[in-house]
């Protein structure tokens, strides 16, 4: 039996985060190009379309545009799987610990988990690598002079890797349930990469502490969102570097490394226009150039929904109070305060960072 209300409300509380909605953007928007795409291709809209130069001229707006969008993805992510590689080279307890959560079936030990992880993240860079020279093909070539050999070899080694770290994460140890008593030892031993010791699981709560060490147990914003002018060192760099300045206080307040947020910032507010704009220009009709790159500095404008993202998580882990003005929803006033005053809620948040301490109480 489908339980349709269950599945409704595990839908729009997936919805409430601002990744899950741009994945379902960049679904959607890979669905419509895809489908236009299999229809030109197999001679669906031949009656539709009948100039066969009408329907080439559909057929590489969509590639560039499904090119497009597949780039943006691999460059979104790759920030990300360059630090799972320095964590699997440096290997310490926390970078154990991280890893596990993202690559080892419920978080959990496995069985020679560094070479099986070192597998799957070679796949996914491969997956990258592969995705850049099928973009390079598609842009530094006409559809004419297109290497067809090449194209298709780029094409099968990114679906390939990215289909084979997907298989191998599921079959190998990583994606398995293993016997786990030796893990329940209260003893915390060193890292070593043979798998020969063990780790115990830690879950950490983060809260917010006064600067004499007393737990806050309601925090507030340090001021309102409009009143810059409260440290004006912080107003000034977040206005000449924000996108450093948004890096180092997520990392301040042990968000993740800060130089994967600032590259994957930057991308994500900058990449969109020059990818749209590099895949417009082998396209000969003006409108649609002019459409790709109207479209990519709108997807650069909705970049800064990924400040959003992270005011909501600072928000809802310490336990700030949040507003209510947009849709009634504290999670899209977070949202709405980054597209429309970005500087100044990077200011509230800095500004807050630097009136507590951050406390990890272990249990």
């Amino acid at each position: 039996e489908i339980r349709w209300k269950i599945m409704k409300n595990y839908a729009m509380e997936w919805l409430k985060n601002p990744k899950n909605l741009a994945l379902l953007v960049w679904i959607l928007a890979v669905a419509v190009s895809g489908a236009i795409l299999f229809m030109v291709m197999t001679g669906m809209l031949n009656h539709a379309i009948p100039k066969k130069s009408s329907r080439d001229a559909y057929y590489e707006v969509n590639n560039q545009i499904l090119n497009a969008l597949f780039t943006l993805m691999c460059l979104y992510l790759h920030p990300q799987r360059f630090l799972h590689l320095y964590q699997l080279h440096r290997w310490n307890r926390s970078d154990v610990l991280a890893l596990r959560k993202i690559y080892c079936k419920d978080g959990l030990r496995k069985p020679h988990e560094w070479g099986h992880m070192l597998v799957v993240v070679i796949l996914l860079h491969l997956n990258c690598f592969s995705q850049y020279a099928l973009c390079g093909l598609n842009w530094g070539y006409r559809r004419s002079e297109r290497p067809a050999i090449g194209v298709a070899v780029c094409l099968a080694a990114a679906i390939g890797c990215a289909a084979a770290a997907g298989i191998y994460n599921t079959l190998s140890p990583l994606g398995r349930d293993y016997d786990l008593e030796a893990d329940a030892r209260p003893k915390l031993q060193a890292p070593s990469r043979t798998g020969g010791r063990f780790y115990s699981l830690l879950e950490r709560r983060k809260s917010f502490a006064s600067r004499d060490g007393k737990l806050v147990e309601r925090p507030e914003w340090q001021g309102g969102v409009l009143d810059c002018c409260m440290d004006r060192e912080v107003a000034l760099m977040s206005t000449l570097c924000g996108f450093c300045v948004f890096g180092w206080n997520m990392d301040r307040l042990g968000f993740g490394n800060r130089f994967v947020h600032i590259a994957t910032f930057l991308l994500i507010c900058s990449a969109p226009y020059w990818i749209f704009l590099l895949a417009a220009g082998n396209i000969d009709n003006r409108y649609v150039r002019q459409g790709l790159g109207f479209a990519g500095i709108v997807l650069c404008v909705f970049g800064l929904m990924y400040g959003g993202f992270w005011r909501i998580k600072m928000r809802t882990t310490f336990g700030l109070p949040g507003q209510r003005w947009c849709c009634g929803q504290p999670n899209m006033t977070d949202c709405a305060l980054w597209m429309f005053c970005s500087l100044c809620s990077l200011c509230q948040e800095v500004r807050t960072a630097a009136r507590y301490d951050v406390r990890d109480d272990k249990f």
